[in-house]
This record gives structure tokens, C-alpha cells and sequence, in this order.
């Protein structure tokens, strides 16, 4: 496939991204960059439209100037574009994870230092992945040789906000596909208007005319199966659309077919087993493994994900690939030939068409992995995998009452989101608890030595610390509990969740060492000090400083002022030359 290259608007130099007035430093330097305020959103906007002669084709690229890879392009025009087993007809929105390969790097790469300290995991910035949300329309057109309308706009971003991304979408793309260019760069325009993404605060969003209000999670924020409720404290004209959430997805819509297995692929998850999920459509089979990369929270999901996925991807063979272990990964497929090609996988969930109906549609049942051998493999989870806790009839129950009820949708997605938060904060206590006793004890730290090491994490002691102090006194499911947590210490979801709270330990260890330091009598100190241990402990406070206001260290204000004082103090006691080094005109 060639990418053919589209004319974008003109090189945002000028004035798209420059000249606005705001008291705020950070938002001056955004302004001194071309584009700053859209790429704290957007990395770009691209349109994929069909050409006869090359298949899918960049049309377009917006700001111009952003540069993708030949792979990044041929990657976003193939994974924009339903496959032609799909058939879809009319607006479909779905979404997809591509991998960074090298390409142009916004100017807001390097703040993401700043939002991802305040948002939580599961929100922060990808390092090396791309999200694309897309709308695409297929219509039947007589003005067109092949009989029909094929188009797509895509946002293409490094913040997960599926449910803001989509919503824009609405609001743009059926707009876009009447009007083209010009509306396109009026919306741009809008956007590198915006205010930054700021976890925990209220942001109005204004795009064509409607204000789309949102507030982004904050990590401070008590977790809730519901997030806080939104107060509109200015009086804005036109009223805004009010976001309930800006990534949430409608969980009992997405696992409706698999209401029975919500268990089963919620331990799937944790324990970061291969799965592909093989449905209808894209917009469905981006949907489910969205839903199910999101049901750990609040632990944040280390393993890779596509949430659709072709044949056509530049990583199909290093995915699929027989001559070794099938990787951690969820895939998102609609190509019954994937069956096929991933034969080798443990796990294989394949989702029916939807029914309209309001009654719950047909559970899917459990089937071995050996009955995936036709290429009109019936719906059904095909693994050889028994959970080891057990299935929670009562929300069963209680969901099925709620259909037969005509609960609202969103009601039962809370319901279930409730009961996945619960079940894995159950899980993840008892090691947060036993992590925690792992630390040295404040009055173990003193300002004159290194601070103490974090006791290394032993299995066997954590193991054995679950009969008095385990998941049972938090969650009535019986069941395996030892069993899984023994899988999750060899899963990459164990890793990232030590590797996280060890560094927040380390931290808080440097913090405390840091005030410890900034409390003690340093005068008295260097009293019978050499002028090299003098010299040296204002270098390692230096570096302290800087750590601590680059936000990597927990310490409060009053403390980095504290510390500035005591290294201005040690300075000055020393001779005038070496003064002059360490603080150079």
C-alpha cells in the first residue's frame, strides 16, 4: 500500500498557535511554540479516504508541519478502515494503539513529567504508543466510480480519553464530511485554544458553538465507582454538555454477551494472559478490549493491547508468531482468519452480532480450545483456563434483575464497575499492607547517613501473612485466593505494580532523609568536618533539590525553601575560592 500525501493547511507559524495573553508562565512558553495548546491534547488530525488505485490514502495531515513515519502512515490508514469482513455501513467510531516508531514529537513530550504526576496511572500520557480515534463513514455515493463514500477522520493523541475523543468526533465529523478543510481548521484553531489537561480540575472545552465541559481524575482523587459530580461555577452561554467521565466506557453494554465470564477474564487480565477477542466490527472489538484493559483498576494495565488489529499491521508477524511463547497481549480483531493464524494462543473469546433487543442477549459458553478449527467458529470463550475463584452470582442476579426491570445502562455499568474496583482492591491490599511493612521506620533515618534500604519482597512471607490478613476480610468470593496471587507474582502486572510502589517508597525515603537533614543543626555539624565532606554534602543536597522540584520527591514547600537556606548557609562557610566554584557568577 502508498501513502499518498495530502495538502494540509499552511505551517502553524503565524498565529494559529501564538499571541494569546495569560498570566500563567507555563501557558506563555506554550505559546512561543507553534501548536503547544493542540498538542496538549492531539498529536495530530489525519483523514483516510479510499483511492482505487492505491486503497486506503492519507488525505490529509493537520498541523502539516507534524511529521509521521512511512510505518506510522501506512499504519493509521490501514487501521482506520473497517476490513471488508465487517461490512460497515454508515458511521462506525472505534478506536486503535499503534506503536511509536520515531517519528515527531510534540512540544508537550516534555511536560509530561507534570500531568502524569497528577493523574492517575491508567490516565497518564503513552511513552511509546499512539491511540487512534476514529469515525468513519461509508455511504452510498453515485458520484463515486466504486458506488460509495469511504472516509475516515481520525484523532490521533497520547491520552486515553476514549469517551471525550468520541464524543468530539460526533460533533466534528459529520460536519467535516459535509464542509471538508476549512471546518477542519476551524476546529483546530478551537482546540489550540484549550486549556491544558489538568488532572483534578474543571475544564471548559469549547468546539463548534457547544462547550464540552470535563473534569480529568486526579490520583488524590478517593476512588469511587463513579467519579465526583461536576459543579458548573460560571455562568457559560451556551450551557456546557457536562462529560460524566472523559475515558469511561459503558462497561454492561460492552460485557453484556460475557456477563457469565466477567470473573474469569477479569483474573485473565490480572495475570496478563494472551487473549484475542474476535468480534463483528471494530467499533465492537475495540469496545471489549477496552473494557476489559480497564476492569484492574486502579492498578494500571502493563501489558500491550490493540484494540483493533489487521493482518496489514507492520507487527502482524512479530504478534502472531509460532516459534515462540504467544506475548502478553490483547488483541482486537475482526478477521475470522485470525482463528486460524492464532490456533497457538491460549485464549480466544469470539463475540456474535448484537442484538437490538433490550432483553440480555445470549450467554456465551466456555469451549475448548481444540473446537477452533472452522473459520465460522461459533461465539464462545475457548480456553483450557479454570478461574480460580468463584463466579459472584448475587451480581449476576442482581443484573439480570436489572434488565428485567428496565434499569438504566449506565446503573448497571456502575454496578458492575463497583464490583471489579472491590474485587481487585480486595486483591491488592493485603500486598499493599505487607508492602508497607517493608519500609524502615522514621526514626531509623538520620540526616547524617544514607537512608536505610527497603526490605526486599519475599513470596513466601507475603503468602503466609494472608491467613490473618488476607483478600477474605474484604471479599465474600471463595475460592484459590493463594493459587493466584502465586500466577500474579510471574505476571508483568506484579512487576509493574513493585516496580511502582518501590519507587514511590524510595522516594518517600529521600524526602524524609531530606527533612531529617534540613531539621538538624548543620552549623554544628561541620563544626569538625573536612571542607571535602562539606563540599560534598552540598553537592548531594543539590541534587535533592532538583529531584524535589522537578516533582520527583514528596516534600512540602517549606522544606525545599529550608533547604535552599541550608546550602546558602554551608556555602558561606567555606573559603572565598571554593565559594566560587560551587557558585559561579
Amino acid at each position: 500500500m502508498e501513502v499518498r500525501t495530502g495538502v494540509g493547511p499552511p505551517p502553524a507559524g503565524g498565529g494559529l498557535g501564538a499571541g494569546k495573553s495569560t498570566s500563567s508562565s507555563r501557558a506563555a512558553r506554550a505559546t512561543a511554540v507553534p501548536w503547544a495548546r493542540f498538542s496538549a491534547w492531539l498529536e495530530c488530525v489525519c483523514v483516510v479516504t479510499f483511492d482505487l488505485e492505491l486503497g486506503q490514502a492519507l488525505e490529509l495531515v493537520y498541523p502539516s508541519n507534524f511529521q509521521l513515519t512511512d510505518k506510522e502512515k501506512s499504519s493509521i490508514c490501514y487501521l482506520s478502515f473497517p476490513d471488508s469482513h465487517s461490512g460497515c455501513l454508515g458511521d462506525t467510531q472505534f478506536s486503535f494503539r499503534m506503536r511509536q516508531c520515531g517519528g515527531q514529537r510534540s512540544p508537550w513530550h516534555a511536560d509530561d513529567r507534570s500531568y502524569n504526576s497528577r493523574a492517575p496511572l491508567s490516565l497518564q500520557r503513552e511513552p511509546a504508543h499512539y491511540l487512534g480515534f476514529v469515525y468513519f463513514r461509508q455511504v452510498k455515493d453515485s458520484s463515486v466510480k466504486r458506488g460509495y463514500f469511504q472516509k475516515s477522520l481520525v484523532l490521533v493523541s497520547r491520552l486515553p480519553f476514549v469517551r471525550l475523543f468520541q464524543s468530539l468526533l460526533s460533533l466534528i465529523a459529520p460536519e467535516y464530511f459535509e464542509k471538508l478543510a476549512p471546518c477542519l481548521e476551524a476546529v483546530c484553531n478551537e482546540i489550540d485554544q484549550w486549556p491544558a489537561p489538568m488532572p483534578g480540575q474543571i475544564l471548559n472545552l469549547p468546539i463548534m458553538g457547544v462547550v464540552i465541559q470535563v473534569r480529568i481524575p486526579s490520583r488524590l482523587d478517593k476512588l469511587e465507582s463513579s467519579p465526583p459530580k461536576q459543579c458548573d461555577q460560571e455562568n457559560l452561554l451556551p450551557a456546557p454538555v457536562v462529560l460524566a467521565s472523559v475515558h469511561e466506557l459503558d462497561l454492561f453494554r460492552c460485557f453484556r454477551p460475557v456477563l457469565t465470564h466477567v470473573q474469569t477474564l477479569w483474573e485473565l487480565m490480572l495475570l496478563g494472559e494472551p487473549l484475542v477477542v474476535l468480534a463483528p466490527s471494530p467499533d465492537m472489538s475495540s469496545e471489549l478490549v477496552l473494557a476489559l484493559t480497564s476492569c484492574l483498576q486502579p492498578l494500571k494495565f502493563c501489558c500491550d493491547f490493540r484494540p483493533y488489529f489487521t493482518i496489514h499491521d507492520s507487527e502482524f508477524k512479530e504478534l502472531t508468531t509460532r516459534t515462540q511463547a504467544p506475548p502478553n497481549v490483547v488483541l482486537g480483531v475482526t478477521n475470522p482468519f485470525f482463528i486460524k493464524t492464532l490456533q497457538h494462543w491460549p485464549h480466544v473469546l469470539r463475540i456474535g452480532e448484537p442484538k437490538m433487543s433490550g432483553d440480555l442477549p445470549k450467554q456465551i459458553k466456555l469451549k475448548k480450545p481444540s473446537r477452533l478449527k472452522t473459520l465460522d467458529t461459533k461465539p464462545g470463550l475457548y480456553t483450557l483456563y479454570t478461574a480460580h475463584l468463584h463466579r459472584d452470582k448475587a451480581l449476576l442476579k442482581r443484573l439480570l434483575k436489572g434488565v428485567q426491570k428496565k434499569r438504566p445502562w449506565d446503573a448497571q455499568s456502575a454496578l458492575l464497575r463497583r464490583h471489579l474496583l472491590e474485587l481487585t482492591q480486595s486483591f491488592i491490599i493485603p500486598l499493599e499492607h505487607y508492602m508497607a511493612s517493608l519500609m524502615p521506620l522514621q526514626k531509623s533515618i538520620t540526616p547524617w547517613k544514607s537512608p536505610p534500604q527497603i526490605r526486599p519482597f519475599r513470596q513466601d512471607e507475603f503468602l503466609h501473612s494472608l491467613e490473618h490478613a488476607g483478600p477474605q476480610l474484604t471479599c465474600i468470593l471463595k475460592g484459590d485466593w493463594l493459587g493466584l496471587y502465586r500466577k500474579f507474582f510471574k505476571s508483568p502486572h506484579f512487576d509493574g505494580w513493585y516496580r511502582q510502589r518501590h519507587k514511590e517508597m524510595a522516594q518517600k525515603l529521600e524526602a524524609l532523609h531530606l527533612e531529617a537533614i534540613c531539621e538538624a543543626d548543620v552549623e554544628a555539624w561541620m563544626k569538625d568536618k573536612s571542607e571535602v565532606e562539606v563540599v560534598d554534602l552540598v553537592l548531594k543536597l543539590r541534587e535533592k533539590l532538583v529531584r524535589a522540584q522537578n516533582h520527583q520527591l514528596p516534600v512540602k514547600e517549606m522544606t525545599l525553601h529550608r533547604a535552599q537556606l541550608y546550602i546558602e548557609t554551608v556555602i558561606g562557610s567555606l573559603p572565598k575560592d571554593l565559594q566560587a566554584v560551587l557558585c559561579p557568577p
